[in-house]
């Protein structure tokens, strides 16, 4: 499988196999599974940790937990940006562009944890 098309070539081997390996693996199911799967008693009610649920099943979430985990999201993107960047800083050549580039980073991060900050959104209540 060399030349231009035989990367194709190869690539389409591995996507006919990909979907082969999916019927089949659909297939298999599809002829294990019982016929009539046995519905045990007590097989639909509610189950919390071992023991009867209490109150309703409705509850709602705080939209803070979702600020709190998009913020940790946030800067461990940052945290592996910066690995790069550490690792390049000491070869001739990257010096100025590659601070002028992280001041720009860490500039617009700190922007936006200030005004997280002013909102009071990173308070918890």
């Amino acid at each position: 499988m060399d030349g231009y098309l035989g990367s194709y070539a190869l690539l389409g081997l591995v996507l006919a196999a990909g979907v082969l390996l999916f019927v089949a693996a659909f297939g298999a199911n599809r002829l294990l599974r019982p016929a009539r799967p046995a519905e045990p008693a007590g097989k639909r009610i509610p189950y919390e940790s071992g023991i009867d649920p209490v109150g309703g099943d409705w509850a709602q979430a705080q939209i803070r937990y979702y600020v709190y985990a998009y913020l940790y999201v946030l800067f461990a993107v940052e945290a592996v940006f910066l690995f790069p960047w550490a690792i390049i800083f000491d070869r001739p050549g990257f010096g100025g562009a590659a601070i002028a580039e992280m001041g720009v980073f860490v500039a617009v991060l700190a922007l936006g944890i200030l005004y997280a900050w002013r909102k009071k959104i990173l308070g918890w209540t």
